[in-house]
């Protein structure tokens, strides 16, 4: 696997880069349905400061109106709104859009409730600025729009993405990397289960310094294992993906629970999230894999053999050091908000 590792450092830096930019933000819109004709709104859209928020507003169809003095606030950089609606005829089939999303690079999370305990979730976007209330969303809809939200939620958890990135690093050859990433899947397809459907509850903040602390140990174990020092995880990879994916499986149940499921379609949504996670996880590595590759080809043009490898090994202790000082900060940063 060494011949993989000339695109780690790069990689791992741009993991590193900063994504918590207003724009990058994701926007939050929760409705939920009190009678056949009225919705408590709640809206969370990124804000800077008490008084900079994202110029985005969300459009009710025609006949909508407010019960009420609308109430808003700034707290934890998010400006956050609060209202109640009424429209005599209802909400089902009407179009609901957010002004102003198309010049921004965020995308706003959809959740309504209705009456009936149905869940109808979207994700919108600066291309789709629009959706339409259903009743009850059918199962095509449910399965669909739970597997973008999974692809979406690895690729953008960064955390997750540095343990498998290490874990890539960590094993030496094709016949490893599956079977680790086999069973780091596993893994965590049973606590988001578990934790999904209430079965074990695990507080978040913990949760999260403990992925980060195990980004910090598979670094080390990376480090120890080059250095010729006898590595338990570079024995046996997958016994440590494995139990460390029951982690971040807590952490996926995290950013699900925030959406919440369909009481009506719990077993798709679940199940196609769960896919969407698996489907963006391939192919970080397969991306991952093939850049490596076709890197070294081109260094194999230029260099012997001898060389390339002092390159290569050199590159990859470069990139495992960058990912441990970052899972470090995370670490660190996690804990202390313990005693805030």
């Amino acid at each position: 696997m060494n011949r993989f590792r000339w695109f780690f450092v790069v990689l791992a830096v741009l993991l590193a880069q900063p994504a918590v930019s207003d724009e990058l933000r994701p926007g939050y819109l929760e409705m939920r349905q009190t009678s056949p004709s009225a919705y408590n709104l709640l809206f969370k859209i990124p804000a800077r400061g008490e008084d900079l928020r994202l110029a985005i507003y969300v459009k009710l169809p025609e006949g909508t109106q407010d019960v009420g003095l609308p109430r808003a606030s700034f707290s934890d950089g998010a400006y956050i709104e609060r209202r109640s609606i009424r429209r005599e005829a209802g909400l089902a089939g009407q179009a609901i859009s957010i002004e102003g999303l198309s010049a921004t690079s965020t995308d706003v999370l959809v959740r309504v409730e209705t009456l009936e305990g149905a869940i109808q979730t979207e994700r919108l976007s600066p291309t789709k600025t629009s959706f339409v209330l259903q009743a009850v969303p059918g199962p095509g809809e449910v399965a669909a729009t739970y597997l973008v939200l999974g692809v979406e939620h690895i690729l953008f958890g960064f955390d997750h993405l540095l343990f498998v990135l290490a874990l890539v690093i960590l094993v030496r050859d094709w016949r490893r990397v599956f079977l680790t990433v086999t069973a780091f899947t596993l893994a965590h397809s049973l606590t988001l289960a578990a934790a999904t459907l209430g079965f074990v509850s695990v507080p978040g903040p913990p949760i999260e310094a403990a992925i980060a602390l195990s980004i910090v140990l598979v670094a080390v174990e990376i480090i120890n294992d080059r250095r010729g020092t006898p590595s338990f995880a570079a024995r046996w990879p997958w016994l440590v993906a494995f139990c460390f994916g029951l982690l971040h499986g807590f952490g996926f149940a995290g950013a699900l629970a925030e959406v919440g499921l369909p009481h009506h379609a719990i077993p798709i949504a679940l199940l196609f999230f769960n896919l969407g996670v698996e489907i963006g996880q391939l192919a970080f590595v397969g991306a991952v894999l093939a850049a490596g590759l076709v890197l070294h080809w081109a260094a194999a043009v230029r260099f012997e053999p001898a060389r390339v490898q002092r390159i290569t090994s050199g590159l990859d202790m470069c990139a495992t050091y960058v990912i441990g000082s970052i899972a470090a900060y995370w670490l660190i940063e996690r804990t202390s908000a313990f005693f805030v």
